[in-house]
């Protein structure tokens, strides 16, 4: 049978260390409202997008230029029944050179179709991984999530002015 976990590849200009250190700084390219480090190995670190998902990973690998892995040790997404989904899954990124390039490829082994997230987190890890880890890597920038104490404060101020 074919592997359906959700898998996601990259290529860039960049080095396979300038990927792996882009990887490693998740505030950078998933959520600026990541707490812990996200660049040693062993440590735990925990995501959260307001009300929405929460999770919290290990480094359980962690080769310089080469390949980054986190197992997730706890999950929750208010918007599924099956609160199991993604524990014990492990998110993978793979860093190769390919000529004068460098390939990435994310696998989240244990995120398959016959999930009931699978859709969602589809179109969320590729937009995270094809836009914004891309981003990061070659021009410096990503799209993380932003803190969300700065969005209650811009709506606030938004708000303010359209009065």
């Amino acid at each position: 049978m074919e592997n359906q976990n959700f898998t996601a590849t990259i290529l860039v200009d960049q080095t396979p260390t300038q990927a792996f250190d882009a990887i490693n700084n998740v505030r950078g390219w998933w959520s600026e409202e990541t707490k812990g480090d996200t660049d040693k190995l062993g440590a735990v670190f925990y995501y959260h997008y307001q009300d929405v998902h929460s999770c919290t990973f290990q480094i359980t690998e962690l080769i310089p230029g080469k390949k980054v892995v986190w197992h997730v040790l706890q999950n929750y997404f208010n918007f599924i029944k099956d609160q199991s989904e993604w524990v014990d899954t492990d998110v993978v990124f793979e860093i190769a050179g390919k000529g004068d390039k460098t390939e990435i490829n994310f696998t989240h082994i244990g995120l398959v179709p016959a999930y009931e997230c699978y859709d969602i987190c589809f179109n969320a890890w590729g937009t995270y991984i094809t836009k914004s880890l891309y981003d990061l890597i070659t021009k410096g920038k990503g799209q993380p999530n932003p803190i969300e104490e700065a969005v209650k404060k811009a709506r606030e101020m938004s708000a303010e002015l359209l009065k």
